[in-house]
Parts: C-alpha cells; sequence; structure tokens
C-alpha cells in the first residue's frame, strides 16, 4: 500500500512532468488555492504568501503530516521540515530586520516551514531557499533561523489551511498557522521607535526637510514616545528655525519638559501660547482633556475665551470641560453663552446635550 508520504512524491513528479510537457494549457484553478495575508506593525510590514489545502477528512497530524523531520523519498532525499501548505514554498518576507521567537531575523524572504511533534512541540524554520517546490529540495545549512514553538489545541476545526495575525501591539504580533484543530503560533517583534526615527532621518534628507512640518513631527513622535529627546530637540530647533508658531513651541516645550529642564519649558510654553490660534488652542485643550488633566484644559480654553470672545465654540468647549471636571455651575454658564453667540448647528448641539443632563434647559 503506497504511503501519503510516496503519493505526495508521485504527485509533485507528475506536476513537473505536466508543465514541462503541456507548458501550453491553459491557466486552471489549482487544488489547493493560493493566498496571501499581511500586517503592518508601527512602519514595517510582514507579508504571507502560501497555498490552502483542505482537511477533507483526512488524519492530517502524524498522517497527511508526519511528525517530526521526514526523509520524503524525492528530491535530495534528506530529512526536512513540513513546508506549513501545499505547492511552492510558502514563503514569508519582513520588510526591516525583526525578531522570530525572540532571534534576529534581517529584512528579507524567506521559505516559512515548521516541525510538529506528537506532543505538541515544535519548531518554525526560516531557509533562505524561498523559491524551491515544497521542502522536497530542504537544505539545513541554508536556514537563518530555526525556534522553538508551543503548538496549541483549538477548541474547532479549520477547513482550509490558514495563517492569520492574532495579535497585534506597538511592537509585535503573533502570526498563526491554524489547520484542522490545532494552531502554530510565532512571535514576531520589530524594534519600531528605531526604525521610525531611522526612516525620519533618511525622509529629511529629501523633500520633507525642506518643510518644518517634516522636521516637527519627527520631533513629536521623539517626544510622545519619550525616545532619543535629543535627537528630538535638535530636529524641533530646526523646524523653528523654518517656521516659528505654536505647534514647534509646544513640541520643544514637552521634550525641555522630559529632559528636565523645567524652567525653560515653561518660558518656551508661555510664548506658544502667544502665537496660538482659536483652533489650536482648543485642541490642546481637548488633548489636556483626554489626559484627565480638567484644570490645565480649563486654563487653555479660558484663554481661548478671553483671546475670541466671540466664538460660541469657545465657550462651548469651556463649558464641556468644567462639566467633565464635574463642576456643573460653570459648565451650565458656558454653555448658555455659547448659546446666546447664535452658534453653528454643531456647536448648538452640544451646548444643548449638556444643558439637558444639567436640566437646565
Amino acid at each position: 500500500m503506497k504511503t501519503n508520504l510516496t503519493r505526495a512524491c508521485i504527485a509533485f513528479a507528475f506536476a513537473i512532468l505536466s508543465q514541462s510537457s503541456f507548458s501550453q494549457n491553459v491557466t486552471t484553478p489549482r487544488p489547493s488555492t493560493a493566498a496571501s495575508v499581511s500586517q503592518t506593525v508601527g512602519i514595517s510590514t510582514v507579508n504571507v504568501e502560501y497555498s490552502r489545502p483542505a482537511v477533507k477528512g483526512r488524519e492530517v497530524w502524524g498522517a497527511l503530516v508526519p511528525y517530526g523531520w521526514n526523509v520524503q523519498g524525492f528530491g535530495n532525499n534528506k530529512e526536512a521540515p513540513w513546508r506549513s501548505g501545499a505547492n511552492e514554498n510558502t514563503i514569508i518576507e519582513f520588510s526591516h530586520a525583526a525578531k522570530v521567537q525572540d532571534k534576529d531575523v534581517p529584512a528579507g524572504t524567506y521559505g516559512l516551514f515548521f516541525v510538529i511533534n506528537k506532543d505538541n512541540t515544535g519548531e518554525v524554520i526560516l531557509s533562505k531557499d524561498y523559491k524551491s517546490w515544497g521542502s522536497f529540495f530542504y537544505e539545513a545549512q541554508r536556514d537563518q533561523l530555526r525556534a522553538p514553538i508551543k503548538i496549541r489545541d483549538a477548541g474547532t476545526s479549520t477547513e482550509l489551511l490558514t495563517f492569520d495575525f492574532l495579535a497585534v501591539d506597538k511592537n509585535s504580533t503573533e502570526l498563526v498557522l491554524s489547520w484542522e484543530k490545532k494552531q502554530f503560533p510565532v512571535t514576531i517583534t520589530f524594534p519600531v521607535d528605531e526604525i521610525v526615527l531611522a526612516n525620519a532621518a533618511d525622509e529629511l534628507k529629501g523633500t520633507k526637510g525642506f518643510d518644518w512640518r517634516g522636521f516637527s513631527s519627527a520631533a513629536n513622535y521623539s517626544l510622545q514616545n519619550k525616545v532619543k529627546l535629543d535627537q528630538g530637540l535638535a530636529w524641533i530647533d530646526q523646524a523653528i528655525t523654518q517656521t516659528k508658531n505654536f505647534t514647534n513651541l509646544n513640541i520643544k516645550s514637552g521634550l525641555l519638559q522630559e529632559t528636565g529642564k523645567a524652567a525653560e519649558a515653561e518660558k518656551i510654553k508661555k510664548e506658544a501660547l502667544t502665537l496660538a490660534t482659536e483652533a489650536e488652542l482648543n485642541n490642546y485643550g481637548y488633548q489636556l482633556l483626554g489626559l484627565e488633566q480638567y484644570d490645565k484644559a480649563i486654563e487653555i480654553l479660558k484663554l481661548a475665551t478671553e483671546r475670541f470672545p466671540k466664538s460660541p465654540n469657545a465657550w462651548d468647549s469651556l463649558g464641556e470641560a468644567f462639566a467633565l471636571k464635574g463642576d456643573s455651575k460653570n459648565a451650565i454658564a458656558n454653555f448658555k453663552k455659547s448659546l446666546a453667540l447664535n452658534p453653528p448647528d454643531n456647536v448648538r448641539a452640544n451646548s444643548e446635550k449638556y444643558l439637558k443632563q444639567f436640566g437646565a434647559l
């Protein structure tokens, strides 16, 4: 009786002969359809291209996919891992250098293989030979990475082999192969801050370096993520040299605060506020509200009403700040002031909503 492995070898050989003998055939669908999936982490991408075999009622683990490393009886006749799909290599591409299962992997394209053992231990393998067909010609010395993984039992069965990204955070993602009732998880991590700032430095040598917004956005990333603050200060100084405005001075104030220069930061903040437009004061006030810094937000939004007293939106925003703080008396007064200035529909709706909540309308 022929084994599944022997059948696979015969099918492979037949496929190769068919391609060479009948190269003029029209294109028809493959039984294991092609698929791809990608995920962005920071500004980096991971892309997987693969073919999707179906279970079709077959015994998969230990049968269709043998346990451990196996000699396939075709190709170079060496022990090889599972190709993690069908047809050509499953391939994985990293736009930037990453860590896979906490091991360094350079940017590039690799063949993606797995090994499964009876006890649900396993391995993930990345091979530099990504253009091969399956793992018939696998060469261990061409491995870029070999790392252990813990295979999971899934609660439900997946008929078509599927790759997906089941978890994503700022710096990492979990790539998971799901088939039948098994999941093969692989953790991929990028040094996102390092990549973003290195990319910013490169971009600022081009056309983006001719506009203050480029330097300002790079400095703001440094501030918001608290990384390379000295570089952030250098970038924001370059932005200020091009254009002195509220945005740039506010970012510099934040960077100075983070580097322990509180007095200088306060001085720059005051200068920034003198240059702020109504929209900038409003946006800054809402940023502070988002951080639950209610007193600081009220201070900024009150400044907006003093500088732009005929703006119904300024009074509405100040009313909302008092409302979020829990000061209903001042909130009601400011919402009524907004309504007295004949506000646009969206501002009127917001003021009336709060006044109804307070029973003042």
